[in-house]
């Protein structure tokens, strides 16, 4: 290594530990002059080559105040748990290593270190050890692979091979789901071309879970697609039941667990996740509650062959390994950085009890936000199962002021949602770096916000 990359690694290095060490002290939101500061960016290409210790220079010196302080304590706008110091330090090792993690036999180490770590996730979630799985960008790239798979199995059990002929002519797929089916389920069931519009849709209760009595009777081709973690309540469809109803005319079901299947790792969450392991394929994400870095989905699949078929493509220059597992074969993307690295590091820093503590940790938070806020006087809108909180502070006008006044004041970021037509605060309660002193701290920047 020159010298001169040395140190500009090190200037780097320098750089994200103090941008990492202010994150607690910040306000979480940039401010209005940092974000317009950014315009100092929008330069014409230089003709010349620039230094790349003034390009870092600038990218901190403009860039870093105008981020939103998700890696940090007190962000609860998403599901997002930001990094575990083992997770960073290996997704680093990782640019360092860039290795193109698509066949064995042109990148060994990370092809293997994703197959130990598909085997410990499988594990750890409880989930039936001879799956398949892909490292994916998120739980919506997930739910297109793992809805691939399924595509392929429900039409071949027909006769039909949609990798081949696609779905012109093919017999109809009948897929059902929850009224309270996220976006990017959709969005998935659109890319694999059975449509958003097509789907059959089924009743919830009144924390968004699936009733299971309204389920249709099946026949043919069909998959049903749960969910465990409601994007606003953090509700759980009865999994079991729904793949008894599902088995019965042999459909392949899907779940939607972004962050609700890690609940399958806390002794005290369990329960709710009650016969997951029956599905067919699930999609997850590891930027939530596992906290390694952006961007990082998972998508696990019973029928290994049902994903290999619809995933995997072959040509003469490919270095293919029959005797190895070739990442390629089970996600989208030939190309791809070798996410599971962070994973790996991220589980082996933790084992199991780790694990287990900051899924617990987090719910227990979530109900002393909940605990809080009531005492203040607000309204807690839904079950507080798993790490979500919806919060109304009366009116649909109060509710966003108040939302408004801590965005401002900067101790915490929430966002507004709407639940069952009313206007509420969510808060999702998922990073590692969060404490009870944060969650304190956030409460009293919320019983400020009410006073004024």
């Amino acid at each position: 290594m020159t010298a001169s990359l040395e140190s500009l690694l090190s200037d780097v290095v320098t750089r994200c530990v103090r941008y990492l060490a202010d994150l607690d002290e910040r306000p979480v939101a940039p401010s209005p002059d940092a974000i317009a500061a950014l315009r100092a960016l929008d330069v014409p290409l230089d003709e010349a080559p620039v230094d790349a210790r003034d390009v870092v220079r600038q990218l901190d010196e403009i860039g870093s105040p105008a981020t939103m302080a998700m890696a940090g304590p007190r962000f609860f706008g998403l599901v997002i748990g930001g990094s575990l110091p083992a997770a960073l330090a290996a997704d680093w090792m990782t640019s360092a290593w860039d290795q193109n993690t698509c066949f064995f036999n042109v990148a060994p180490a990370t092809a293997y270190l994703e197959t130990v770590a598909l085997r410990w996730l499988l594990d750890v979630l409880r989930l039936p050890p001879t799956s398949a799985g892909a490292f994916v960008t998120g739980t919506t790239v997930a739910h297109v692979v793992a809805l691939a798979a399924a595509r392929h199995a429900v039409l071949q059990s027909v006769g039909w091979n949609v990798e081949a002929d696609g779905l012109f002519g093919a017999p109809p797929i009948t897929v059902v789901v929850g009224d309270e089916a996220h976006p990017t389920l959709l969005k998935a069931l659109a890319v694999i071309g059975v449509g958003r519009a097509r789907v059959v849709r089924v009743a919830t209760d009144g924390q968004g879970r699936m009733r299971v009595e309204r389920l249709p009777a099946l026949r043919g081709p069909a998959i049903v697609c749960a969910q465990v973690g409601n994007v606003n309540t953090g509700a759980c469809d009865d999994v079991r039941a729904i793949c008894v109803h599902a088995g019965e005319s042999g459909a392949w079901v899907h779940v939607d667990g972004a962050f609700g299947l890690w609940g399958r790792v806390a002794p005290t969450r369990a329960h709710l996740l009650d016969g997951v392991e029956k599905a067919n394929s699930w999609a997850t994400d590891a930027h939530k509650w596992l906290n390694v870095p952006y961007d990082s989905g998972l998508a696990f699949v019973r029928d290994g062959e049902a994903l290999r078929a619809a995933m995997a493509v072959t040509a003469a220059y490919l270095p293919s390994a029959a005797e190895r597992r070739d990442p390629s074969d089970y996600t989208l993307e030939s190309s791809r950085r070798a996410r599971g690295v962070a994973i790996y590091a991220a589980l082996r820093a933790l084992g199991r009890s780790g694990v287990r503590e900051l899924v617990e940790r987090a719910c227990r938070q979530a109900r002393d936000f909940a605990d809080g806020l009531r005492a203040a006087g607000a309204t807690i809108l839904n079950d507080v199962v798993l790490n979500q909180v919806l919060v109304s502070f009366g009116t649909a006008e109060r509710t966003r002021e108040v939302i408004g006044a801590l965005q401002s004041e900067g101790t915490m970021w929430a966002g507004e949602t709407v639940w069952h037509g009313q206007t509420a605060m969510r808060i999702s309660v998922s990073s590692s770096a969060t404490t009870d002193a944060d969650v304190q701290r956030c409460l009293d920047a919320v019983r400020r916000a009410i006073e004024r």
